[in-house]
């Protein structure tokens, strides 16, 4: 739902990133090729699900091979391609599922969002735990700080461990989240992406939904929509 594109490059000099703790891999899936993410500690292996929106035996058959041990499911919002899958991977794993209680107007809409797109109407999932600004998320060692980021949907969340941002559809490579669907604003999306993110500093590493990884420094610099906003 974007147009990303290739980074030009990785962390901008002069960075100096955080020991490596985390274990990352990704999968992109259905349709909309988007990237589920799972964030592992190194030393537990415990992992944190974030977005499993389709192939479910492909997300499973990551945290199997791996030897993961996942423990929750932590969603950036709820369109389609990001929570269809969330009803199975929560029936086949026992995980909680969580989400900002401003999408779940989404959950509700489920249906439609598939016949909107033509696709399988998917189970929709029960939320175990509303997230909202300030609050945490912990697996194991790790600990996510929460974002609240409105403007692509009401309730989009953006998790920050270490120096990996974890943003869904709030902001791509060279691009940002479309707005045009219910619940979007893009005045909105805009200062979400402006005064929440960009403070988290240039070195941090940005994890979309679809596409390429980027950085805050890269988008701060050349990001058509918002780039230069410091």
């Amino acid at each position: 739902m974007a147009r990303p594109r290739k980074p030009k490059s990785s962390e901008p000099a002069g960075a100096t990133p955080l020991p490596d703790r985390l274990i990352i891999r990704s999968r992109a899936v259905g349709p909309f090729v988007m990237n589920c993410w799972i964030v592992a500690s190194a030393a537990t292996r415990e992992c944190a699900v974030i977005d499993p929106g389709d192939e479910i035996d492909e997300i499973l058959g990551i945290i199997e091979r791996e030897k993961f041990t996942p423990r929750v499911i932590i969603n950036t919002h709820a369109h389609i391609d990001h929570i269809g899958g969330v009803a199975e991977f929560k029936l086949r794993t026992g995980l909680p599922f969580c989400l900002h209680r401003a999408d779940q107007f989404w959950i509700d809409l489920l249906q439609d969002q598939a016949r909107m797109f033509d696709l399988e109407i998917p189970d929709k999932p029960e939320v175990d735990r509303y997230l909202d600004e300030g609050d945490t998320v912990t697996v194991s060692d790790l600990t996510f700080r929460l974002f609240h980021c409105p403007g692509h949907t009401p309730g989009s969340l953006c998790y920050l461990i270490d120096h990996h941002l974890f943003v869904g559809d709030v902001l791509f490579a060279g691009s940002i989240g479309r707005t045009d669907l219910p619940g979007g604003n893009y005045a909105s999306l805009i200062s979400s992406i402006r005064t929440k993110l960009f403070p988290l500093g240039d070195h941090v590493i940005v994890h979309s939904g679809h596409g390429p990884d980027t950085t805050i420094g890269i988008e701060r610099e050349s990001n058509p929509f918002v780039g230069d906003g410091r």
